[in-house]
């Protein structure tokens, strides 16, 4: 991609191909959803990249509300112990 040119919806899906959702961290599936969210917000892109980002965008925001979901369920297994605070296991 050159230098000081847009990046179209196209770039974002080209960046990542064949990245496979579940093997992304938490942070690195919002970093790619916002950027998604930006390019189709500014209009950028045809319609078919529009609709395979907005695919790839449902999946991840998928991704990350699971992997908010077992974050909020180990912080809810930490229980006060003879020692102080610790997690029981949640699974």
């Amino acid at each position: 991609m050159g230098e000081g040119r847009a990046r179209t919806g196209a770039d974002i899906v080209e960046d990542r191909p064949g990245r496979d959702v579940a093997a992304l961290s938490f942070e690195d599936a919002l970093q790619e959803l916002e950027e998604i969210v930006k390019a189709l917000e500014a209009g950028r892109g045809t319609l078919a990249q529009a609709i395979e980002q907005y695919e790839r965008g449902s999946a991840l925001r998928k991704h990350c509300e699971s992997k908010l979901s077992e974050a909020e369920a180990k912080v809810q297994a930490i229980v006060d112990g003879p020692n102080g605070p610790t997690l029981r296991d949640v699974e």
